[in-house]
């Protein structure tokens, strides 16, 4: 996760419990979905969240955590919030979920203006962190009764939706087990139980796969479909592009607090020019040495339709690997790069095609560099 800089003044975080409001990241009694009467997006559905010219400046930072971004994700939704780190994309999601207060701009959930009405704001909307935050004193049963309890959810009532739930997430085997018994995928279905127990119209979700093992991270996706499937609202932030692309409906992708991108992840792939791949494995010739890689490398580059090429590792050290960046299809440049290699001396042993995915248009857009 992503924090802000660490001169923040007391203005800058909205503090839990003050006029009665819940506690950052819990939620009170929801009152379901988004108002049918609320604004609607281009399709007519009711929009979940709403952001319009969202900046977040903090004292003495060089530039604007968020420099005006504005979104919106539709009821019903899957949202993938994408970004690298500092690009913004938690601030956005602290503004949200009224953990932090924005300089300028709006923004609402399910209707709610998350500043102007932090404590509705918090009625109707869920938060799953990264981190495990659930009492450890407490069973598991205990942790989903005492979260609405303390939301005035109706004894009856959160005993049957705890019960529920619980069987839901295949936790009803040990529901007396404490937290520290669990593994992190199970904690990480109590977390996400434990947030559901107020139905909320918009639940987020930080890394919600992050330490899982396959299988665990299988059972979470399938949940956030059925989650899909009943109307609720879901919004991702996740370094995971494969989980990004499967999950969601729609992926944002902002950096430097700024959105630059957002469509469906089909979309976004599709719009990738000159960057199908062909990663070729070549057997060098007798004698050969690094000049005689780096004039193979220019032969290739080169050849008509090639973009640009890159020097991959080779784990078996004895040939040598190179990516191709081609515009257009990848099938129809074997047999040219073949040619180019042989005219160098070399041979291409074997050739795969390789067509764009949403990490390559995250790459793309944010970089290599390590944050």
């Amino acid at each position: 996760m992503v924090s802000g800089p660490q001169d923040r003044t007391e203005a800058d975080v909205l503090v839990p419990g003050r006029g009665g409001a819940a506690p950052a990241g819990t939620v009170a009694p929801a009152p379901g979905r988004p108002a049918p009467g609320g604004p609607t997006g281009p399709d007519d559905r009711p929009l979940a969240v709403e952001v319009a010219g969202l900046v977040k400046r903090y004292p003495k930072a060089p530039t604007d955590s968020l420099a005006g971004v504005s979104f919106q994700v539709r009821g019903g939704e899957v949202f993938g919030f994408l970004g690298p780190n500092g690009a913004g994309k938690t601030t956005t999601i602290g503004i949200l979920t009224t953990r932090i207060r924005p300089t300028g701009g709006r923004a609402t959930v399910a209707g709610v203006d998350v500043v102007a009405d932090p404590v509705g704001a918090r009625r109707v909307l869920g938060v799953v962190p990264q981190q495990n935050n659930l009492d450890r004193s407490l069973s598991v049963r205990q942790n989903l009764l005492f979260h609405a309890s303390y939301h005035g959810v109706p004894r009856g009532r959160r005993k049957q939706l705890a019960d529920d739930l619980l069987g839901q997430f295949g936790l009803d085997a040990r529901p007396g087990g404490r937290p520290d018994d669990f593994s992190g995928g199970q904690i990480q279905r109590m977390m996400i139980a434990r947030a559901l127990m107020h139905s909320p119209a918009v639940l987020f979700l930080d890394e919600p796969s992050t330490g899982l093992d396959p299988a665990a991270r299988l059972f979470l996706w399938a949940k956030v479909a059925e989650l899909k499937a009943g109307g609720t609202t879901v919004v991702i932030t996740t370094h995971d592009m494969d989980e990004a692309a499967t999950l969601s409906d729609r992926v944002a992708i902002i950096d430097h607090g700024t959105l630059l991108a957002l469509d469906t992840p089909t979309a976004l792939v599709r719009g990738m020019t000159g960057e199908r791949t062909l990663d070729c494995t070549i057997e060098p010739g007798d004698g050969t040495d690094q000049a005689d890689q780096a004039s193979l490398d220019a032969a290739v580059g080169a050849v008509h339709g090639v973009s640009s090429t890159e020097r991959l590792e080779d784990p078996g050290g004895t040939s040598w690997r190179l990516r191709i960046y081609v515009e257009g299809e990848a099938a129809s440049f074997v047999a040219p790069v073949a040619q180019a290699i042989s005219d160098s001396g070399a041979r291409l042993t074997d050739a795969r095609l390789g067509e764009p995915n949403l990490e390559d248009v995250f790459i793309h857009l944010t970089g290599r560099a390590l944050r």
